[in-house]
């Protein structure tokens, strides 16, 4: 069998184009909507970390510390199998639900990190100019805190989708399942996995490509 009649087994036969994107779809609606959630909660988690009461400090250290700290997959499955066992969620609103838990815990941590890291100094003297409270952190601050967070932020969406992969341990079609059955079936494994492989190098990259953008965008506006 030459490499043209197993490509067209893998991916044309039986229509198997459309399956490997209706896993590819999946994947993409768990990690963006997790990604939304996540960051959402993840702001909020840093709030709770960097205020001085000190009950909602310690609340936001050990969330961030067990989160981070679970594994991912062993998450999902105690959200489906226990937590939610008998909610009636869906398993892509669960898996959501779980990556947007794992994703706030990293978020909040980078944010503060970023927070730590900002020069003090300039907000000192914007309030030393007039500015409120909120506008210093709003035209100050804030811009320093993404700048700085952003490599990491970044990384964490190309971890996200990577997780996501585990998310067939919960009977959910996803892309890495998709590849799996139509290895299984079509008796090419290197050849198929070596393809789904490249589709997630391939969403990667579309990751970085879309940051690289943006930073360019950013450098043509300020010159």
């Amino acid at each position: 069998m030459t490499l043209s009649d197993k490509l067209y087994k893998i991916l044309i036969q039986g229509g198997s184009w459309k399956t490997i994107l209706g896993g590819l779809w999946v994947t993409i609606q768990i990690s963006a909507g997790a990604l939304l959630l996540g960051t959402i909660l993840g702001a909020l988690i840093c709030l709770m970390r960097t205020r001085k009461n000190r009950i909602l400090r310690g609340i936001a250290t050990v969330y961030i510390a067990i989160l981070r700290g679970t594994p991912v997959l062993m998450l999902l499955l105690l959200l489906y199998y226990g937590v939610f066992a008998r909610a009636g969620l869906s398993p892509v609103t669960v898996a959501v639900v779980t990556f947007a838990l794992n994703v706030s815990a990293h978020v909040a941590e980078l944010l503060r990190s970023a927070l730590e890291a900002t020069d003090r100094g300039q907000a000192e003297a914007a309030r030393t100019l007039g500015f409120s409270g909120w506008d210093t952190f709003r035209f100050v601050t804030l811009p320093q805190v993404l700048r700085i967070a952003k490599p990491v932020y970044q990384s964490t969406i190309v971890n996200l989708i990577q997780w996501t992969s585990v998310v067939g341990y919960v009977t959910i079609t996803d892309l890495t399942r998709v590849i799996n059955n139509t290895a299984s079936r079509t008796m090419q494994p290197l050849l198929t996995i070596s393809i789904g492989m490249l589709i997630y190098l391939g969403l990667s990259y579309l990751v970085y490509g879309i940051f690289a953008l943006t930073d360019r965008k950013k450098k043509r506006g300020a010159a």
